[in-house]
C-alpha cells in the first residue's frame, strides 16, 4: 500500500513541475514578446516579435530565465511548429493560379536566393572561424 502512495505522489510532483514550468515559460515567452512590442512601437527599425526573440535570447543567456524550466516548453512548440505553416499552405491554394503562372519563376528564385544565402553565411563563418583560431 504504501508503495503505491509513493508512486501517486511522485506521479502528483511531476505533474506539477510540468505545469509549473509551462506556466514559467508562457510567462517568459509573453514578457520577452510585450516588451519587443514595446521596442517595436519605440524604435520601428526591426519587427516586434524579431524584437522579442532578441530579448528572450539574452535574457535566457544572461540568466534571468532558467533555460532548464524552458526547455520542454520550447520543445514542444518546435515540434508541433507544422500546425504554424497551415495558413501559408491554405493561402498558396487560394492563390493556385498565380503559383501555376509563375511556378518555376518563384521555386528558381527560391533555390537561387538560398543559394547565394548559404555561400555567404558559409563564406563569412570560414573567415570569422579563421579569424579566431
Amino acid at each position: 500500500m504504501r508503495l503505491a502512495n509513493k508512486k501517486v505522489i511522485a506521479r502528483v510532483i511531476t505533474i506539477k513541475k510540468r505545469v509549473y514550468n509551462a506556466l514559467y515559460s508562457i510567462f517568459a515567452i509573453f514578457t520577452c514578446l510585450a516588451l519587443g512590442k514595446l521596442c517595436g512601437h519605440f524604435a520601428p527599425i526591426l519587427p516586434a516579435s524579431l524584437y522579442g526573440l532578441i530579448i528572450f535570447t539574452l535574457t535566457l543567456h544572461l540568466g534571468i530565465f532558467n533555460a532548464d524550466n524552458i526547455k520542454n516548453t520550447v520543445v514542444w512548440c518546435i515540434k508541433h511548429m507544422g500546425v504554424c505553416f497551415v495558413p501559408a499552405g491554405v493561402g498558396i491554394i487560394n492563390h493556385f493560379a498565380l503559383i501555376k503562372q509563375f511556378g518555376i519563376t518563384i521555386v528558381a528564385i527560391t533555390f537561387l536566393t538560398t543559394f547565394i544565402l548559404l555561400t555567404l553565411v558559409g563564406l563569412h563563418y570560414q573567415r570569422y572561424a579563421l579569424d579566431d583560431a
